[in-house]
């Protein structure tokens, strides 16, 4: 059976980086350019397509995939003469890969329905790295049918591959996960700003709660920079993780309720995205507890 045909919009590190297994699967492939054209360029030199615009790339695909920053962002693609939707074929599926509004996310699938095509959000765990090897996490939510004609391509990106029911559920799913991820980073990243407040050494913090049922992969992040000085294990910027913070509010209120737990962690996110450290990693949010807690 033929691959499906792919355009491919948002060609960051980690599209870049999907674009570059689809690309090692034997995908056709058709690209959109963006201000930066360092993973775009690299991809056309591999044989994908660049297109002038989304609509003609639309026209060019049986699926097309979207990564990128925020649900206005993907709005501003789908959306208007030039857009995703303007050129869909009968169809065609569009698969948004980026972390996104769940109310967003389920009214655009009523405009791609309206244009013939389907629309599923599936958004996705780990790396860079792991995308390159097709081992990402897909958190994949929408039309039953639509998912089951574009698994296989799923499977040549992911090691994972969930499906989780109606549309908007992928990005509920990940908005939650990520309030509790952040949480729990900056709960790791100022416990040891406390440890130098109060005079104890950090190492010896994380070994006692590593040593217990506290102990997660997300300390072991945040201590790689608190105690090694390594701030890449987790390659999540600050501004990124204040974005998703506030999504994950914003979708809170839109459900009718205030969550509780996330303000603190926003709030610092927030504070410190404003304040010098937008493309620092989440790890770095150590300094911002120090610096907070000395001045």
């Amino acid at each position: 059976m033929s691959k499906p045909s792919i355009g491919f919009i948002g060609l960051g590190l980690m599209g870049g980086a999907m674009v570059n297994r689809l690309l090692d699967q034997g995908y056709s492939v058709t690209v959109l350019g963006n201000r930066d054209r360092t993973y775009l360029d690299a991809a056309i030199d591999r044989g994908a397509r660049e297109m002038e615009n989304a609509h003609e790339l639309a026209q060019a695909s049986d699926i097309v995939m979207l990564c990128m920053g925020t649900s206005e962002q993907v709005e501003g693609r789908m959306r208007g003469a030039d857009g995703v939707i303007s050129g869909l074929k009968p169809g065609a599926i569009v698969i948004d890969f980026g972390t996104s509004l769940p109310g967003s996310t389920r009214a655009l699938a009523e405009e791609v329905a309206a244009a013939g095509g389907s629309y599923l959000d599936a958004p996705l765990g780990r790396t860079p790295s792991h995308a390159l090897a097709g081992k990402l996490n897909i958190m994949t939510s929408g039309d039953k049918a639509a998912f089951d004609k574009a698994e296989p391509t799923l499977k040549d990106l992911g090691e994972n591959v969930f499906y989780l029911g109606p549309v908007g559920s992928g990005h509920t799913i990940k908005l939650i996960n990520n309030f509790f991820g952040m949480t729990v980073a900056n709960a790791m990243a100022e416990a040891f700003a406390m440890a130098d407040i109060t005079g104890v050494d950090r190492k010896q913090v994380y070994d006692v709660m590593a040593a217990g049922p506290l102990h997660s992969g997300m300390m072991d992040f945040v201590k790689a920079y608190g105690v090694e000085d390594d701030p890449n294990q987790l390659a999540f910027a600050i501004k990124n993780a204040a974005k998703d913070l506030g999504y994950y509010d914003r979708m809170a209120h839109e459900a009718g309720v205030t969550s509780v737990m996330s303000q603190g962690a926003l709030s610092a996110l927030i504070d410190a995205r404003d304040h010098g450290q937008a493309d620092d990693m989440v790890s770095q949010m150590v300094d911002y507890y120090v610096k907070r807690f000395n001045t």
